[in-house]
This record gives C-alpha cells, structure tokens and sequence, in this order.
C-alpha cells in the first residue's frame, strides 16, 4: 500500500522551492513517504518531514557541510528532523519567519554539492548555481 500524500501540489512554498530545486542540473523530484524529495542521483532536500510528534508540513530539510552544521542549529529556525538528522541533515521551519529564498538557494547548494556525482558539480560551476542568481 502506497504512503499517503502529505502535501498540497498547489503549496506556494512548495511551489518555490520546487523551481528552485529542478533548477540543479540533473535534478528531478520523487515523492518518498508521502512527501517531495529532490535528487541528483541520492536526495539533496526534503519538503515537510518535521520530528517525532512535531509536524512541520512546511519545512525543508537539508544536509549542510559539517562545519555549518551547528551554526544553523544555533537559529531557532532550524532543527534535527527525524531520521535524517542522525546522519547530518537539518530543518529549516519555513513557517517560523517569512522565507529568505537567497538562504535557502545556498543551503540547496551545499547539499546538491555534498550528493551530486562530479560531472553536475562541474556543470553547476560552469554554468552557475540556482544560488548564484538572484532570487
């Protein structure tokens, strides 16, 4: 039996972040556990996982480099979504404040950097990262 969807196609968050997902070269969407993940090969964000017994429907998840790790963790913004976070990956509470979509173009590219196979690293350098523009 299939997962039941958790989201909104219509969701203008989602509708957001979806541009600027797909904007990753190689990039596709797959729902996986009932919400929208983003993937070059291996996923680089999730939309809406939240933690145990707190929902955050709308949230990203990414996984930052180790080093930004705790600094994020440090904004009350951002916190240790179940499941993933053991393995380095963090929320982002999206209803918490209104979203800078420049912050989150950059946090996107840190996690695609840390998945994506060698050969979209070298296209996203040579043509510019979703990050790069202005959003």
């Amino acid at each position: 039996m299939a997962h039941p969807k958790m989201y909104s196609d219509d969701d203008p968050l989602l509708l957001r972040l979806r541009q600027l997902c797909l904007a990753f070269p190689d990039s596709t969407e797959k729902e996986t556990f009932g919400r929208p993940t983003f993937r070059c090969g291996k996923i680089f964000a999730y939309y809406g996982q939240g933690q145990s017994g707190l929902p955050r429907p709308a949230s990203v998840q990414v996984l930052p480099d180790a080093a930004e790790r705790e600094a994020l963790l440090g904004d009350a913004r951002f916190y240790v979504p179940s499941y993933s976070g053991p393995y380095g990956w963090v929320g982002l509470d999206l209803a918490m404040a209104a979203p800078d979509w420049q912050e989150i173009a950059e946090l996107l590219d840190s996690s695609y950097r840390r998945i994506a196979p060698p050969r979209c690293v070298v296209m996203l350098d040579r043509d510019g990262s979703p990050a790069d523009r202005k959003v």
